[in-house]
């Protein structure tokens, strides 16, 4: 299936600048794992690497399919279908506090 990845402005550095790509998968994490793969400087931002060599996406990033985070309904697991919308959105963070 062929989707749709919304690019934050936070990580467009390593995109080439593009605010979306196309990718190719079957689920959510297929999906984000091809872009990964087309886009190999943003992995380091997007995944966490445990010693097993095993990767899993960093807590901070949140990804929409369409309008649902996925965390609410099977998270990298979730079904795709072609020409769906996939949105990262990392949490961001700062402010002075007053």
């Amino acid at each position: 299936m062929a989707v749709t990845i919304l690019i934050p402005t936070a990580l467009r550095a390593f995109t080439d600048r593009k605010s979306e790509v196309q990718a190719e998968g079957a689920t959510v994490g297929e999906a984000i794992r091809a872009f990964a793969e087309a886009y190999p400087d943003i992995k380091q931002h997007l995944y966490q690497t445990e010693d097993s060599g095993t990767s899993e996406l960093r807590s901070f990033v949140n990804v929409f399919l369409g309008d649902t985070n996925i965390k609410n309904i099977g998270g990298l697991d979730t079904k795709v279908a072609d020409g769906d919308t996939i949105m990262l959105v990392p949490a961001i963070a700062g402010g002075n506090g007053e």
